[in-house]
């Protein structure tokens, strides 16, 4: 982790994410090199920073990693609800530049999340996995990008793909739980800043991991940790657990 002091920008700056954003970048001895939101200039203020962290549209993602390519300086993606073509683009981003690109900045989710493909792997097939998620009323994706991060790793332990086994909410007559799906559920309302539990039950026995985020800081201080980390990486596409050495 780098001791200098280094110019983070924020896109995505406006809003309660922002602001925590801010908070945490001075809070790490950083300077602010400022932010901009929908109809900003990406590559102005690739050029002011060090380092850029992005908390704001899929829509947005091809022109912020354009800037930061044409800036040559690491970007940390932390917007969800991003789709198939939206991850090609990084992996393009990333034979240029260093990538850090999450559904969730959380130092504890990203150890939670460590857990749960741990879990998956060693307990087998006659586990079934659940993955609930609560989050505020103005969410406007779901599964919510660490369920699906939470759920990535859970297929990962067990050596398939997640699109193969999601089952993303059932109604009406469903018929009998197949063997080996991954099951999502989610649940908007209030303030909630993110709970996720993962659930593996089998006969007679349940097992649940969970993370209940209280406030949107901790995400905030995980980005900053992860701008530190990906300043001195080569080009390239990371992740949190990078960040972490797991």
């Amino acid at each position: 982790m780098t001791k200098d002091v280094t110019r983070i920008g924020i896109i995505g700056s406006a809003g309660r994410m922002g602001n925590a954003l801010q908070a945490a970048i001075v809070a790490a001895g950083h300077d602010f090199a400022g932010g901009i939101d929908k109809g900003g200039d990406p590559l102005a203020l690739a050029k002011a920073s060090d380092v850029l962290v992005d908390f704001s549209a899929p829509g947005a993602l091809e022109f912020n990693l354009d800037a930061a390519i044409h800036a040559g300086i690491p970007i940390v993606i932390g917007t969800t609800g991003l789709e198939e073509r939206h991850h090609w683009l990084v992996d393009a981003a990333a034979v240029s530049i260093p990538v850090l690109q999450t559904g969730n900045t959380s130092l504890g989710v990203t150890l939670l999340s460590h857990l749960v493909k741990e879990a998956a792997q060693r307990l087998g097939e006659d586990w079934d996995i659940e993955i609930v998620e609560t989050h505020h009323r103005m969410k406007v994706d779901a599964p919510s990008g660490t369920a699906l991060l939470l759920g990535e790793a859970a297929a990962k332990g067990r050596g398939v793909h997640l699109a193969d086994e999601a089952v993303r909410g059932r109604d009406g007559i469903t018929g009998a739980r197949k063997a080996g799906t991954i099951g999502f559920a989610a649940l908007r309302g209030g303030s909630v800043a993110g709970d996720h539990s993962v659930h593996f039950l089998a006969d007679n026995e349940r097992l649940t991991f969970s993370h209940l985020a209280e406030n949107r800081g901790i995400f905030a201080k995980g980005a900053v940790r992860a701008a530190e980390w990906l300043l001195d990486r080569d080009a390239g596409r990371y992740t949190m657990p990078d960040v972490l050495g797991l």
